[in-house]
């Protein structure tokens, strides 16, 4: 029995954000697409879609709020939640973990970390962003 060799290849999927190549639009690898999906969470602030009003974290506008365990409690639940239907199918939604607080070397900066492991191929992930008023 032959093999084609496009069978053998991981599938790919678009780029976030959105971007052409001589070959098309720009193509990530799975895990890359998740991590770019978690980005997106990131940088979309809540009430920016239309049809998703709860859709998003919003770091670049908490950055400017005062420091306090209330305020990154609620960015967390925030977070998770917008994580959780973002990642739906994507990852093991009992493994997802989320942590939103200020950097504590310099306060005008966040830090993100996410770990989940991926429904298909139970494989641990983990991403740590820091978000900055740069």
């Amino acid at each position: 029995m032959m093999i084609r060799n496009h069978l053998l290849k991981s599938p790919t999927f678009l780029s976030f954000p959105f971007r052409m190549t001589d070959r098309g639009g720009a193509q990530s690898t799975k895990s890359s697409h998740i991590r770019e999906q978690i980005e997106q969470v990131i940088f979309t602030s809540p009430g920016e879609r239309i049809f998703r009003p709860e859709f998003g974290l919003g770091a670049r506008q908490l950055i400017f709020e005062p420091n306090n365990d209330a305020l990154w409690k609620l960015a967390q639940n925030r977070f998770y939640a917008s994580l959780a239907d973002a990642l739906q199918g994507e990852v093991d939604p009992k493994t997802l973990q989320v942590e939103v607080k200020a950097s504590p070397d310099a306060p005008e900066k966040l830090l993100i970390s996410v770990s989940y492991t991926l429904a298909a191929i139970k494989k641990e992930e983990r991403h740590e962003m820091t978000v900055g008023a740069d």
